[in-house]
């Protein structure tokens, strides 16, 4: 969560750092391949400076960061690429133990990740400029954030005089340009809930702003030994010319075993990949963490638009401990949400694939982790004709990474 503790006797300061480079296969990741496609192979590096410093009345963050590929640049070279920028830089002034406000380039965070998420998978990250109000009581167990933000390009020389035509007019594209949420939340003794509202609008061509907004209800409850969870959104508004009206529902089960625990759940995405009516059905969960949803081959809401169609989503999740490491264990099985057809006019399967995903992680020492990856699509015609005809049925992708991230230096004064 977002909350943060601070000290109030004692001025903090830690310096950290983090590299991480992953190395893939890719041969289907994000999309079909086909035989005539030869697999990519590379291996991507983030790497982090972190600066943090408290007190009795406020938090600072500041975190540099570079993501580069192995060899994109040359051994000897005076210019760079220029993938070194700000990851956050953010402060929170506390006006009481429960009342503060944040501002800055910062990480926003909820629940699962499902719709508003930090997206670490990816080397960069998500991150979003903004401004927080932000309520916290441990007494009530009670969290209330309200965020907003307004963003703009660099097409004027001086942002502080945003006059004359086009002024305002917003160029990057798949960015908002307003942003305002609140989020709410509640633990009680046998689990908790949160709400979110959140409105986001969108520059259009013609120089108007679209709104489109979600509505969701995050809700998580223990009955005995088994864990429920689900998370319920709806999204209605403007998205260019088309009104929209979509919604997400999904729900799971953790139930522990002698082994190990298993995980059943069901998440249902609606979509029809059809906007002639001027209306679009398609959920999008647009600021989340997608890659830990609907398979880590991220075929959906990440690559290529075959989520567009709608998504039902079975899946099996479990872990079990093997030495001094862990192996994850995933299942889906894909079907649309909606019913498609291929050129003649016949209906289609509903059924789009099958994945397992399996991720070994262990420690292998205090400030380093590795983890190695394989997930393997078995796709259905359905999800060849939706993505343009002949594919390879078997896709595949593997990945390895190692995380070094340390604390260079701590001081309490």
């Amino acid at each position: 969560m977002c909350g943060i503790l601070v000290s109030k006797t004692f001025a903090q300061i830690r310096i950290s750092a983090e590299v991480r480079p992953r190395s893939e296969f890719r041969n289907g990741f994000k999309t079909l391949t086909d035989d005539s496609k030869d697999p990519a192979f590379f291996t991507e590096q983030r790497s982090r400076l972190y600066l943090d410093y408290s007190n009795s009345d406020f938090v600072f963050k500041l975190a540099f960061q570079d993501v580069r590929i192995w060899g994109e640049t040359t051994q000897i070279f005076k210019e760079e690429p220029g993938n070194t920028f700000l990851s956050e830089a953010w402060g929170q002034y506390f006006f009481n133990p429960e009342f503060s406000v944040k501002v800055g380039r910062q990480i926003l965070s909820y629940d699962n990740q499902r719709f508003l998420g930090g997206l670490e998978w990816a080397q960069q990250g998500r991150r979003h400029d903004a401004l927080l109000f932000i309520y916290e009581s441990q007494e009530k167990s009670t969290q209330l954030h309200v965020g907003l933000a307004y963003n703009q390009d660099d097409d004027v020389p001086e942002p502080g005089f945003l006059q004359g035509d086009g002024a305002n007019f917003y160029s990057v594209s798949g960015n908002y340009k307003t942003m305002q949420y609140a989020w709410f939340h509640k633990d009680y003794e046998a689990g908790g809930f949160s709400l979110l509202a959140h409105n986001a609008g969108y520059q259009n061509a013609d120089s108007t702003v679209s709104n489109k907004q979600t509505f969701g209800f995050i809700p998580n409850v223990n009955l005995g030994k088994v864990s429920f969870a689900g998370d319920f959104y709806y999204q209605s508004g403007k998205q260019g010319t088309n009104d929209v009206s979509a919604f997400l529902a999904g729900i799971n089960a953790t139930i522990p075993t002698a082994v190990t625990p298993l995980t059943l759940g069901v998440e249902y995405i609606s979509g029809d990949g059809d906007l002639s009516d001027g209306k679009n059905t398609a959920f999008s969960p647009d600021f989340g963490t997608n890659h830990a949803f609907n398979g880590f081959m991220d075929y959906f809401f990440v690559g290529p638009a075959n989520g567009a169609v709608g998504v039902n989503d079975i899946y099996l999740k479990t872990k079990w401990k093997i030495g001094k490491g862990s192996l994850q264990g995933h299942l889906h099985q894909f079907f649309t949400g909606s019913s498609q057809f291929d050129g003649t006019g016949e209906e289609l399967s509903k059924a789009m694939g099958t994945e397992i995903d399996l991720v070994y992680g262990i420690k292998l020492a205090e400030a380093v982790t590795w983890n190695i990856g394989y997930s393997q699509m078995f796709a259905t015609e359905t999800m060849e004709t939706i993505r343009g005809g002949d594919r390879t049925h078997i896709q595949n992708w593997a990945w390895t990474m190692i995380t070094f991230k340390p604390t260079l230096f701590t001081s309490s004064k």
